[in-house]
Parts: C-alpha cells; sequence; structure tokens
C-alpha cells in the first residue's frame, strides 16, 4: 500500500496529465472546441515526459512535473524573503534600514525615524559615541583632507566621503556615467576601479583616482605588462587627481579575475587596452614588482611619470608582517606612500567565490587599526595619510572609521544603491534588474543618467550633513578630531567600553623603539623591506630561516 501511494505522489500529476492529453485529444475529433485545452495540457505532458527521461537532476527524474514547483519556490524565495519575511534588521550584507536610509538621502526626503530606535541597545554589537553639553554647530560640511606627503607636488584636497572602486564592465556604462556625473556635482572623488578610465569616467568631468591592478588595464603592453608611456598619458590628464595601485580587494583577496571574451566589447576593449573578444585576465598578483622595495620604487615611477600626483596602495589586509615589511620599506629607501585606502573583507562589489568573500581577509576594522598602528608605530603618519572602505553607508558608519584612524571614507554599494540598486544580487549575471551592472543596453535603458547623478550628488551631501551635525554634538570642529575614546561598544548586556580600553592602540614610533612590548613583535621581527616573505614563522614552533 505505501508502493502506491509513492508511486501516485510522485507520478500521480504526470499521469493525470497525461490521461486528460489523450481524453481532450480524441474527444476533440468529435468537439473542436476541446483544442483550446490542449494548449495547456500538451506542453503540460511533454514537459513531464523530458523530466522523467533526463539525466542532469534527481528530483524531476523521481517527481516529473511535481518537482518544478520547488524550483518555482527557490527563484522567488529571495523575493520573498526580501520583501515579506526579513525585518528591517535581519537583511545581510545590507538589512533594509540601511537601504532605507541611502534611498531617502538620496532622494532628498526625510531621513528622520519617529518613535525611538528599532535597535537593541542592550546587543553586544550595539555602538555609540558619546556627545557634549557644549555641542557646536557646524556650518560648513564640505569637510576635507589634504592627501599628498613631501614627495607629492600635486597634493589633492579629499572629501571624507567618495566612491570606492568599481570598473566599467562590472558596472554599466550609464552607472559609470552617472557616478561620475554625481561626483563632478557634489565635488568629490570617484574612483575608477582596476578596468581602466572609460569614456564615461571623462564625459562629465568627476575627479578621478585611477585604480592600477594586476591586469594594468589602461597602461598595459600587448602581453599584459606594465606600459609606462600609456600611463604617462592617461596619469597626467587633469581630472586624475591620484593613483591607486590595488593590491588586493576586500571581497576577494588574493584572487585573480577573467572576463569572458564575449564580455569584451569595444569599448571596454577600448578602455583596457585590450583586443575586442578575447578573454580579459587578472592575475592574482603584481608582475611590475615582487618585494616591499620594488613597490615602493614603482610608487616613485608613478608619481614621477603623474606630475607629481599623489600615489598610494589600496589593500585588504592579509598578513600582518607584509603590512610591516612595506613599512620598513619605507623607512629603509626614504620613498613614502602618500596614503593607504585599507578594504575591508566585508567589501561586496566584486563577486567572488564563496570561501573568499566569506571566509578570507581582515575585516575593516581589524585591518584599519592594523595599518593605524603599523604608521603611527614607525612614525610613518604624518606622512602617509589612510582611507577607509567597507560597508560605508552612513554618517555614525564614516565616524567610526575616523575615531579609529582613518582620514576619509570611501564606498561602493552605498552609492549603487543611491543609483537605485534594490540589492537583487544578480550582479554577475547581467541581469540586473535596474540597468546598473549589465552591459544589456535594454536593462541600461532604466537608469537615466540625468536623475541618478542628482541622487548620487544628494546622498553625499546629507550623509556629510549629519556627519557635520554629529561632530558638532559630540562637540568638536572637526571630524579629524574624533579619537577611540569616542566610540564606546557594549561588551555585554551590563557592560560598554571605549574603544581604546578594547582594542591596542600603539604610541608614536612604539615599533622602532620597543617592539617587544607591542602585541606586534613576532610580526615585526617577521617582516623584511626585501621580501614579502617572512623572515621567520611566527607561532609555535617559529625558526629562523
Amino acid at each position: 500500500m505505501k508502493v502506491i501511494v509513492d508511486l501516485c505522489i510522485r507520478y500521480g500529476l504526470l499521469a493525470l496529465i497525461m490521461l486528460l492529453t489523450l481524453l481532450v485529444g480524441f474527444g476533440s475529433l468529435a468537439h473542436p472546441e476541446w483544442r483550446v485545452y490542449l494548449i495547456l495540457l500538451l506542453p503540460l505532458a511533454l514537459v513531464g515526459l523530458w523530466d522523467l527521461m533526463q539525466s542532469r537532476h534527481n528530483l524531476l527524474r523521481n517527481y516529473p512535473l511535481v518537482a518544478h514547483i520547488r524550483w518555482m519556490f527557490e527563484t522567488s524565495r529571495p523575493y520573498l524573503r526580501q520583501y515579506i519575511v526579513e525585518s528591517d534588521l535581519s537583511e545581510r550584507p545590507f538589512n533594509r534600514k540601511q537601504r532605507s536610509l541611502v534611498y531617502e538621502r538620496a532622494k532628498n526626503t526625510v531621513d528622520s525615524q519617529p518613535f525611538g530606535t528599532d535597535l537593541d541597545l542592550y546587543n553586544t554589537q550595539y555602538e555609540l559615541l558619546t556627545h557634549s553639553i557644549c555641542a557646536r554647530k557646524i556650518e560648513d560640511t564640505n569637510f576635507r583632507i589634504r592627501v599628498g606627503g613631501p614627495q607629492c607636488s600635486q597634493p589633492y584636497d579629499v572629501s571624507l566621503l567618495n566612491i570606492s572602486a568599481m570598473s566599467f564592465g562590472a558596472l554599466s556604462g550609464k552607472a559609470i556615467e552617472a557616478l561620475n556625473k554625481g561626483a563632478a556635482i557634489g565635488g568629490f572623488y570617484h574612483d575608477t576601479g582596476e578596468g581602466g578610465i572609460s569614456s564615461y569616467h571623462r564625459r562629465h568631468g568627476g575627479d578621478l583616482v585611477w585604480e592600477i591592478g594586476t591586469g594594468y588595464f589602461g597602461c598595459r603592453d600587448q602581453n599584459g605588462h606594465f606600459d609606462l608611456a600609456l600611463f604617462t598619458k592617461q596619469a597626467r590628464r587633469d581630472q586624475v587627481k591620484m593613483i591607486e595601485i590595488k593590491l588586493s580587494q576586500g571581497a576577494k583577496p588574493g584572487h585573480g579575475g577573467v572576463l569572458p571574451g564575449i564580455k569584451v566589447t569595444e569599448e571596454i576593449a577600448l578602455a583596457r587596452h585590450v583586443p575586442v573578444g578575447v578573454a580579459c585576465v587578472s592575475p592574482p598578483a603584481h608582475s611590475a614588482f615582487r618585494t616591499p622595495i620594488e613597490l615602493l620604487e614603482f610608487v616613485a615611477l608613478l608619481r614621477e611619470h603623474s606630475g607629481g600626483k599623489p600615489v598610494g596602495i589600496k589593500l585588504c589586509i592579509g598578513h600582518p608582517w607584509e603590512l610591516f615589511a612595506i613599512c620598513k620599506a619605507m623607512l629603509k629607501t626614504d620613498i613614502l606612500l602618500d596614503f593607504i585606502v585599507v578594504d575591508g573583507a566585508e567589501g561586496g562589489t566584486g563577486a567572488a567565490p564563496e570561501e573568499f568573500s566569506d571566509h578570507l581577509g581582515m575585516t575593516l576594522r581589524e585591518g584599519l587599526i592594523l595599518t593605524r598602528n603599523a604608521l603611527v608605530g614607525t612614525g610613518l603618519r604624518n606622512h602617509v595619510s589612510l582611507g577607509a572602505s567597507g560597508k560605508v553607508c552612513s554618517a555614525f558608519s564614516i565616524a567610526s572609521n575616523l575615531a579609529l584612524g582613518a582620514d576619509w571614507c570611501n564606498a561602493a554599494r552605498a552609492f549603487m544603491f543611491s543609483l537605485g540598486c534594490v540589492m537583487s544580487k544578480k550582479c554577475h549575471t547581467d541581469k540586473c534588474p535596474t540597468g546598473i551592472t549589465t552591459q544589456n543596453p535594454n536593462r541600461q535603458h532604466g537608469l537615466v543618467v540625468a536623475d541618478k547623478s542628482i541622487r548620487v550628488a544628494n546622498f553625499h551631501r546629507n550623509t556629510l550633513a549629519r556627519l557635520g551635525e554629529l561632530i558638532g554634538a559630540i562637540g568638536l570642529e572637526h571630524p579629524s578630531e574624533l579619537r577611540p575614546h569616542h566610540l564606546h561598544h557594549r561588551t555585554s548586556p551590563n557592560a560598554i567600553a571605549t574603544m581604546d580600553k578594547i582594542k591596542e592602540f600603539l604610541p608614536y614610533r612604539a615599533l622602532l623603539d620597543d617592539p617587544d612590548a607591542t602585541p606586534y613583535a613576532e610580526w615585526w621581527a617577521a617582516a623584511s623591506p626585501d621580501s614579502f616573505q617572512p623572515l621567520q614563522h611566527t607561532g609555535p614552533g617559529q625558526y629562523r630561516r
């Protein structure tokens, strides 16, 4: 009996459809009007037979037709969760509350919330800034920080919020154009990403930070190696304000990439200096340098041939001794980076293997504090500016990063939200419903540059205005005055502590004067300016090479 029931569950629907199809088919000979029912029954019967015979899906073979109900729910599951099931605070990587904040500021509508906070103020992830009795009113919230060390002849005044690296190719031409026009309106910079400088970047003249990755797109020879002449031609454009060497990115540190040849259009090929229709490869590491000293010599070369513009690096922090090796190389060669941008592992505009996006690289907070300590501990902090990127979407997220050592912040996905991104997570499929991450002209039709560029500028302006209000409430005059003791973190439902009591913040020159007294003694000893390989293994069982 159980066997019969099981067979009925598995094949009953197919048997019923087949029977009805035969009955209607023969019946339509006498009743021609019945043929309309075959329009529905015949395709279902054919699909059921195909399910039974195909060999790819176990469920379809065992449950013909019925298993398609599962695929339907699986396809609709993300939308049901986002719009019906999940709360305003539960979704990842950005919850509805965070996205709504960006939407409201981009649209220039009310971003105030009634009836108190939705957050659990006793949750151990809760953080706060303390306010002053002597609060201030800050009139000018167009906050800026000058970037460019003593070896730079064209320093740049960086806004405290900018567009993080997203390449043309990953984003559509219209998205790039809208972002750059918004940057031009708002007076902040637009990082090109490693995909080169396209016509869409240049169309509206917004300030650019040119990111150079391992593929050297826009400044490469036919073999994929760095081409100094091409670099010089691009870097000396007035629109290019800084040069950023990408060592790694938070979404997939240590992972290269391949843009399939079918996606390498004429426009992408022109921007990247690659052949049309040929797969475009980004290696996992640079070929222009292999050691910390060679990296700094490359920095000096780029600074010279760009006309003295600021040159720095962007990386997701991995092995700590490699960061210390770069600091030691600066001390040994007297060649300085103008800036370092720390990209947190929570970054996500680059599609990546799950293991890379979930479990590789340091998060922004750990990476930022380590980099701050490396620069302060070696006495280099006064010459090297520090940027931070990774899930920045509000004035509080900017303020918390500045309190931990950053000079400014970059945001990628927040600016995508300002363009109208609905977090459908179709970025890698070329089927983005909002036209932001697709090269399909029909899908790009929905993105109107004139409208979205204003929203980009609005989000930037309104977020910095809120930052100004926060800074005034704390009793400070400028965000650069924020320190770790201003940021409090709840450690338990009954305890709260300032970040300087939770994390280690090194004093000036601590790594030079007494490295053994710091938590980084082993990593510092392992670091060499002549190699990214450690001089010794750290931890149990260490030995000298």
